[in-house]
């Protein structure tokens, strides 16, 4: 259980962070330990430290973001790097520059490190091969997000414990998110066992095949949970009539108290962001005390700056 700062190591042994899976349990506790020492420099009057002065990070967003690409030039900052943001709008790719060459470009003005979130699946482990300098997947198609399962990871170790035996529960669209990928490869490394549950034309092709069981009752993913992770539906996907409406799926999917009113134990709530009020989880659930959301805002911060340090090292905290 990660309940305090630990010691810190200066690199994680992987070049770049690029999804979840493979990672073993003791990789992902190397960051969650660093997190944890992070989070003390958050909870300073001052929240300034020297640990990257010097470096240049890039976020390179093809997509658009608040929660990821705030917390990535924040973190950047309290580390004293220079933090340079760049969208594809905003970037030479509306002139036609490809990924490859927007990389090489930015690797040639010295950049130190690229987080990239991109449309395409594959995006990151392609741009990490064409460059010598650390890539960090800022989520990329529906492949993965590693950094918002490796924040989860911390959220629910620091609520329930060691994660080894405890059952976790994801609910919502499956089949296009990439949160739900990489929670799935991070939860069942640290030992806990994964439930899916979702409609039938939201679970992705080939989930038999995953280290999850799955079904499409949300009474079965409530039995014996000790945390639940809901996801956003996608209603950019409406338009391809994966359920009849949002209030069906409200109805037989979301979660709300009235639900929880036979579950006969304490477990905890999560939820990515942004929430859709009313579908995926009610207005009072939301709200409630044992909803972990700002929780995992915040645990965001401080594994990003755990995975800038480790990626590049730097100066201790001091």
């Amino acid at each position: 259980m990660i309940t305090e700062a630990q010691p810190t190591q200066r690199r994680l042994n992987r070049r770049h962070v690029l999804g979840l899976e493979g990672w073993t349990r003791d990789e992902i506790e190397v960051v969650l330990r660093n997190a944890v020492s992070f989070q003390e420099v958050l909870d300073r009057p001052v929240r300034k430290v020297p640990t990257l002065r010097g470096r240049s990070i890039v976020n390179l967003f093809y997509e658009p973001s608040t929660r990821t690409r705030g917390s990535f030039e924040l973190a950047a900052k309290i580390l004293s790097a220079d933090a340079i943001n760049l969208t594809g709008s905003a970037s030479s790719v509306v002139k036609g520059e490809s990924l490859k060459d927007t990389a090489l470009t930015l690797q040639a003005m010295r950049a130190d490190l690229i987080v990239v979130r991109h449309p395409m699946s594959g995006a990151a482990h392609f741009l990490a091969s064409q460059v010598g300098i650390p890539v960090i997947n800022a989520g990329d198609g529906m492949h993965e997000h590693p950094t918002q399962g490796l924040l989860d990871l911390l959220t629910l170790t620091q609520a329930i414990g060691d994660l080894e035996g405890k059952r976790v529960s994801i609910i919502g669209d499956i089949m296009h998110s990439r949160v739900a990928r990489s929670d799935i490869w991070g939860l069942t490394a640290m030992g806990a066992s994964v439930h899916l549950c979702a409609p039938q034309t939201l679970m992705p092709l080939g989930v038999d095949a995953w280290p999850v069981t799955w079904s499409p009752d949300l009474a079965d993913a409530l039995k014996e949970v000790d945390a639940i992770i809901l996801l956003r539906i996608q209603l950019e996907r409406q338009k391809e009539g994966l359920f009849p409406t949002l209030r069906e799926y409200s109805e037989r999917w979301g979660l709300s108290q009235a639900k929880l009113a036979g579950v006969n134990r304490r477990l905890v709530i999560m939820h990515p962001g942004p929430i859709n009020r009313g579908v995926e989880i009610s207005d009072d659930l939301a709200d409630a005390g044992h909803t972990l959301i700002e929780a995992q805002v915040t645990n965001g911060l401080a594994v990003r700056m755990a995975l800038l340090y480790l990626l590049l090292g730097g100066e201790d905290e001091g």
